[in-house]
């Protein structure tokens, strides 16, 4: 295989870099054609028939074409996804207790004591709950 030049092993690297190079851009190409919304299924279909029959052209044109709408999409989707995860991560705070301060608690049970709701002796469990 290398029969043992130097530069066979190293032009070999490359061959492999460039392949796996290029496996990265037909795998950012279909998940960009795939989460385009606003392109048609038909011309989705084009461009997969036309990235499996003429590969190193098309991925080509299609980086030149749609390169901006590429980077766009895949921000959007890196923001929707920061989104979500805060979202989850403040869902579980609060349901976790952390969501509120000590302050808060105490406040919001001085307000059912005043509303009659609550005793003093279960405030002062509240307030002592709240201070641990």
């Amino acid at each position: 295989m290398f029969d043992g030049s130097f530069w066979n092993i190293v032009l070999w690297f490359f061959w492999v870099f460039a392949f796996v190079a290029y496996l990265f851009v037909l795998i950012t190409i279909f998940s960009d054609l795939f989460r385009d919304h606003k392109l048609s299924g038909w011309w989705k279909a084009v461009w997969v028939i036309f990235l499996i029959f003429l590969p190193f052209l098309t991925a080509l044109i299609y980086l030149i074409a749609r390169g901006s709408g590429m980077q766009e999409r895949a921000l959007a989707e890196a923001k929707k996804q920061q989104e979500a995860t805060a979202a989850y991560i403040q869902s579980v705070a609060a349901s976790q207790g952390g969501g509120a301060s000590a302050a808060d608690e105490i406040a919001k049970a001085a307000d059912l004591l005043k509303a009659g709701t609550i005793t003093q002796a279960e405030y002062d469990q509240l307030k002592a709950r709240a201070l641990a």
